[in-house]
């Protein structure tokens, strides 16, 4: 509130803020109080009489607030303001993807009036720079993202959208826990004598339950300068830890896949070490937020919205080079970190040296084929890969009693975390804004696209493949190898009876003998490959060798068929009886009857036309068809073999 002398009197003066601004004394403080009273003239002169309430002139004489009423206010931590001002906001992490309905406890749900909530507080064409962290559930994220909060009130230029140096009143409340913020003498985690577990921080808490579920936003963006004078929002999300035995894979692969998407700087919590799971889960994971990126690719080439409207593309998107990553940066947190070469504590560049080794022997190129692809596939992904590494905070930081106490941090801890925030925040990796085709967006534009990308994750995330775990995948191609090493043995056993190369026919039941015999075998190699995993996988998967091998049988049957050397004979011995039996007519006819009888001379020259165009049809079937004909010469030997073989057994 504001004299007409333009002296502000407001809560800044009895209540410390993140400001470098000393607070003012008692002195300023009775003073800008008596001449805020000198420049108000009030009096009441009240006719009991009659009633009438008479304001009189600015000469009547000004009522005149104490010393003592000054001190009281500054006592009650109360400031002298107009009472129709609205209280502090109170800033908190806002949920944006929550987990679970009534109806399905897996439900992906996302809030769309959350996040434009604060997306509102960031003016109209600033850009946006969005820092998430994910992880394995239980490794320290939202206790990070509560230290994060407190740096950046310390060095913001803004806070929910007001300049600190020139705001009438706070934005928000000053985050609990500060003391001395106007000590320029201490850093600003020095400051810090307590971090809360809830109010002014994302919720964290010791102990083995999960504590995040779905995504969170804070409520409020922070303001930071960028080289070229601008100022960027940043906004801050926190993540459901992974692999918390309550979430499905598919919905893991949804959270990690869309906090990809909406960050510009993402950090990849892990614990102790950068393992080889760690970064095939980074592999399969960001490749589902590549599909929803590429799937908005199409869209927006199509120039149509998810709604079905036009796309706006303005000449700057039509002209921005897109990248060759669709993401901006990853940056691996190892936690915990016992493996510092450098025995100076205070020696940090040393130690981010050693960083830079490690993940340059981590993520380097390997000659195993997985390994490889699994390296090729992040790179792919990545725009900037980095590292950093944080030391144990002390063991009373994770006993469950613990309720935020800095001093009980050790100092080595304190020392790299604040490191760690410069890096983060003072240089050019967190000031770079998101950017989507090569363009920065503004919070509007974000907002746009976190809903699109969202949406895609909530409604039509069955078209994406379904995610495996490791065991699902390792007992899958174990069945697949089974399959096919079982069906093979099969077929070995059943191409020496009756394969393609095989000459000789067998009898159906001779076949048959031989297919149960090869399945039974086939089965048993199965059964001694196929011993991993589910046993519903498996019995499917035995299911489908026997189906598969029912439908090779059938293909044996049908060689062995066409080996028999009564197949086909039908075709030849048909009209050579005819002919046959033609000319036997013919010669009795010639034989019994008389010359003069026109009957029996019709009669013969009809049998005789019958048996010569058999004799011709023969003879044109065996020149154009000699190979068959060979053919039924050598069915006929084995035929002839056959009986006299049967003929033998029989005697």
């Amino acid at each position: 509130m504001a004299d007409d002398d333009g002296v502000f009197l407001t809560e800044k003066d009895f209540t410390p803020t993140p400001s470098s601004s000393p607070t003012p004394g008692a002195d300023a403080t009775e003073a800008a109080a008596a001449e805020l009273a000198s420049s108000v003239a009030l009096s009441a002169i009240v006719d009991d009489e009659e009633g009438e309430k008479i304001m009189s002139s600015s000469e009547s004489t000004p009522i005149v607030p104490t010393a003592d009423d000054v001190n009281a206010v500054n006592e009650l931590g109360i400031s002298i303001t107009d009472p129709a001002e609205p209280p502090f906001a109170v800033p908190s992490a806002r949920q944006i993807v929550s987990i679970g309905t009534e109806d399905d406890s897996y439900a992906f749900t996302f809030h769309e009036e959350e996040l434009n909530a604060i997306l509102a507080k960031v003016p109209a064409g600033w850009k946006v720079s969005v820092v998430s962290v994910v992880g394995a559930f239980r490794t320290g994220k939202s206790f990070l993202l509560s230290w994060f909060l407190r740096y950046l009130e310390a060095h913001c230029v803004r806070r929910g959208g007001k300049k600190k140096a020139d705001e009438a009143r706070p934005a928000v409340a000053p985050p609990p826990g500060f003391s001395d913020m106007q000590d320029e003498g201490k850093k600003w985690y020095e400051r810090v004598h307590t971090l809360n577990q809830h109010d002014g921080s994302f919720d964290w808490r010791g102990g083995k339950e999960r504590n995040t579920t779905g995504m969170w936003m804070w409520s409020d963006p922070y303001f930071l300068p960028r080289p070229n004078g601008e100022e960027v929002a940043i906004l801050l999300v926190d993540t459901q830890g992974m692999f918390d035995h309550e979430t499905t894979v598919g919905l893991t692969a949804a959270i990690f896949g869309l906090s990809t998407l909406l960050s510009s700087y993402q950090i990849y919590n892990v614990d102790k070490r950068i393992q080889e799971d760690n970064l095939q889960q980074l592999a399969l994971f960001s490749e589902y937020g590549r599909m929803a990126f590429e799937a908005e690719e199409k869209a927006a080439a199509m120039g149509v919205s998810e709604e079905g409207q036009e796309t706006v593309l303005t000449e700057k998107k039509k002209t921005a080079v897109p990248s060759k990553q669709p993401f901006q940066k990853i940056e691996f947190l190892v936690r915990d970190w016992q493996n510092f070469d450098t025995e100076d504590e205070s020696d940090i560049a040393s130690m981010e040296a050693e960083m830079a080794t490690y993940l340059k022997d981590v993520i380097a190129e390997r000659e195993a084929a997985d390994l490889k692809e699994t390296r090729e596939q992040i790179n792919s992904c990545f725009e900037d890969i980095s590292c950093f590494m944080l030391t144990h905070p002390g063991f009373a930081v994770i006993k469950n009693k613990y309720e935020g106490d800095v001093s009980k941090i050790e100092p080595l801890f304190m020392s790299l975390l604040d490191r760690y925030c410069e890096r983060v925040f003072k240089t050019a990796g967190c000031a770079e804004p998101k950017t989507v085709r090569g363009r920065e967006l503004s919070a509007v534009e974000l907002g746009t696209y976190i809903k699109s990308y969202a949406n895609m994750f909530e409604e039509i995330g069955a078209h994406f493949p379904e995610p495996e775990t490791m065991l699902e995948a390792t007992s899958k191609a174990n069945n697949a190898n089974a399959v096919t090493l079982s069906v093979d043995a099969y077929t070995d056993i059943m191409n020496a009876v009756a394969g393609p190369k095989a000459n000789d026919y067998h009898q159906p039941e001779y076949l048959k003998a031989k297919h149960e015999e090869a399945i039974a075998k086939a089965l048993l190699a199965f059964d001694e490959i196929a011993n991993f995993g589910s046993r519903k996988a498996i019995v499917e998967a035995r299911d489908k060798v026997v189906a598969k091998i029912a439908k090779d049988y059938e293909v044996f049957v049908s060689l062995n068929d066409g080996r028999n050397p009564l197949l086909g004979l039908e075709t030849y011995i048909l009209p050579m009886l005819v002919a046959g039996v033609s000319f036997v007519l013919r010669w009795v006819a010639d034989v019994t009857c008389s010359s003069w009888s026109q009957t029996c001379r019709a009669s013969s020259d009809l049998l005789s036309h019958v048996y010569m165009v058999v004799f011709f049809f023969l003879a044109i079937v065996a020149s154009t068809k000699a190979k068959q004909v060979s053919d039924l010469f050598s069915r006929a030997k084995a035929a002839f073999r056959m009986l006299t073989d049967s003929k033998t057994k029989n005697d």
